[in-house]
């Protein structure tokens, strides 16, 4: 999928992956890859800016942990996120149906 395609949408979809639990940027990288049938296969050079800013924003919260050893940064959802999920789940629906719209072929 091209990169252009994903502006705009992208902050939504982090979102919707840590919706239910809090996970570590290389398993939101994962949950990405796989809820998107291995079309969204991001480069930590677009996933780990993005969650920054999401954070900074107040959408994210972290915290470190040690797993196996390795510290980690954990990502959860915040209630502000929350707000922000809800808004991007209606802008995607009302974007999709505006394109969904002009592309579909007119019935004669």
């Amino acid at each position: 999928m091209k990169a252009d395609a994903l502006r705009g949408h992208l902050d939504p979809m982090i979102l919707a992956v840590v919706e239910h639990e809090p996970l570590h940027g290389y398993a939101i990288m994962e949950a990405l890859l796989e809820r998107s049938g291995g079309e969204l296969d991001l480069p930590t050079g677009t996933l780990y800016p993005a969650l920054r800013r999401l954070e900074r924003a107040g959408y994210l919260a972290s915290e470190w942990s040690t797993v196996g050893g390795r510290k980690r940064r954990t990502y959860q959802l915040t209630s502000a996120g929350s707000k922000m999920l809800a808004s991007g789940k209606q802008e995607w629906l009302t974007f999709r149906a505006v394109v969904e719209g002009v592309l579909r072929p007119r019935e004669a």
